[in-house]
């Protein structure tokens, strides 16, 4: 019998950022529970600021190079730089992948994790450590709540979603080794640089990774898939 030739796939058509969860109500919940008991904590760091002596330790290194370097990195992934950056980089996966669903849920896992932990920032009003208190206080001072930290969640969820992109590549285990270096990078600088507490890094980083699988099942699944259906 003469053989039969499938039509190769699209360009990104197997990405695992736009494979449908395999368990959507566990990721759900997981968020969710994620949410509320990182709400909840940051409460209690509120009124007990625990960790403000290793805080202090951290901002005693913001001197020389390190404190030079470690409030460019803040300025540079700051609210503006950070959305032009995902914008730029989802432009560019369209143009490279020729697959701008596969941009359109990379940007959208990023904004849907970053965008929510703002609201956390201003429901539970932390203030950020006391500058007063600290060797090398930063300026201009940040007026705006302290827990978590923006910058620090945007990072992570970057990562993530540039993972899902590499998930099944030779790249992929190089993209983690990058992204780890990059949150470890990031949470250092804005402890360094005075601006937030260890305990609000850390919570960011794991709001990130609570949130970012839900995120992507939010816009990938359920909006991606109705309004701009295509091949999984």
């Amino acid at each position: 019998m003469p053989s039969v030739k499938h039509a190769a796939p699209a360009p990104g058509a197997h990405s695992y950022i736009l494979r449908a969860a395999p368990h959507p109500r566990r990721t759900l919940i997981v968020a969710i529970v994620a949410v509320v008991l990182l709400t909840l904590i940051g409460f209690l760091l509120r009124s007990h600021p625990v960790d403000l002596q290793l805080s202090q330790a951290f901002n005693a290194a913001h001197v020389g190079a390190l404190g030079a370097f470690t409030s460019a990195v803040y300025v540079a992934i700051g609210p503006v730089p950070a959305i032009i950056g995902t914008a730029f980089v989802a432009v560019a996966i369209g143009f490279v992948g020729r697959n701008w669903r596969r941009a359109a849920a990379f940007a959208g896992v990023v904004g849907l994790t970053w965008v929510p932990s703002d609201l956390v920032k201003i429901l539970v009003d932390r203030p950020r450590p006391d500058a007063q208190l600290l060797a090398h206080p930063y300026s201009p001072a940040q007026v705006d709540a302290s827990y978590p930290s923006g910058h620090t969640v945007f990072i992570v969820a970057l990562v993530i979603a540039a993972l899902y992109l590499l998930v099944g590549t030779r790249w992929f285990r190089v993209g983690v080794v990058v992204g780890g270096v990059l949150v470890a990078v990031v949470v250092l600088s804005v402890v360094i640089d005075g601006l937030h507490y260890t305990s609000d890094a850390l919570a960011s980083v794991v709001w990130a990774l609570a949130v970012a699988p839900a995120a992507r099942l939010v816009w990938v699944d359920w909006i991606l898939a109705r309004f701009w259906p295509g091949r999984r």
